[in-house]
């Protein structure tokens, strides 16, 4: 492709998954750009029990967020991903999970086609377009505060991962506390060892060639 150059990327539409939606569901979708911390004002001001904030109550910066007319509280909420925004639509799900309390989840994976335009460096070199698809992977969540098909693949119940988070950092914070022990233990090990080293009696140098000879015995004196 060292005689190629990337014209442009065109990502094909895909629908939402999730069927017979209310129109007032607000769907999030989640750029490489987006910032969590503008998704989840959003996503917030539309779930959480409190008013939403007067100065900025939708804008979401590196992101599209579409959002039905009403200005009431809603029941649901669409989160989306695709490819290395994945990662980041679920740390928003867990922490409006952690912040609205009840929520039932429905998870689905899919792929989205990309296709790729590449155009020849030299036109006259006789070398056609090329155009190049690919499948990436994303990530489509449901959060609901009403119950969902329990049967479907991908649900999670309210709270049905509390435990298990919970028992993961339990072990986490023995393990830790059992390396800081034996951390302590190493060094302490460490200095008994080398606490005698170097204390002895210190010698005196000497001068190079032997002991010195007593005055007495100088040569020439008989």
């Amino acid at each position: 492709m060292e005689n190629y150059r990337k014209a442009r990327t065109v990502e094909q539409p895909c629908p939402c998954p999730f069927p017979d939606l209310p129109s007032n569901t607000p769907e999030v979708r989640v750029k490489d750009g987006s910032k969590v911390r503008n998704l989840m004002r959003f996503a917030l001001s539309r779930m959480e029990e409190k008013a939403p904030s007067a100065d900025n109550p939708g804008t979401n910066e590196g992101s599209e967020v579409s959002a039905g007319s009403g200005e009431n509280l809603c029941r649901q909420i669409v989160f989306t991903g695709v490819g290395q925004s994945v990662a980041k639509a679920i740390t928003c799900v867990e922490i409006l999970k952690r912040r609205v309390r009840g929520l039932h989840q429905h998870t689905k994976l899919a792929y989205r086609t990309v296709q790729e335009v590449w155009e020849p460096l030299e036109p006259e070199a006789g070398l056609d377009s090329l155009t190049v698809s690919r499948n990436v992977p994303s990530v489509w969540v449901l959060l609901s505060r009403d119950s969902l098909d329990s049967n479907q693949p991908g649900y999670q119940a309210p709270g049905s991962f509390d435990a298990f988070w919970a028992q993961a950092l339990k072990e986490e914070a023995a393990t830790l506390r059992h390396e800081q022990r034996r951390k302590r233990g190493g060094t302490g090990t460490g200095r008994a060892e080398g606490a005698g080293r170097g204390k002895g009696p210190r010698k005196q140098p000497g001068r190079p060639g032997g002991t010195r000879k007593p005055l007495g015995h100088a040569g020439g004196g008989q």
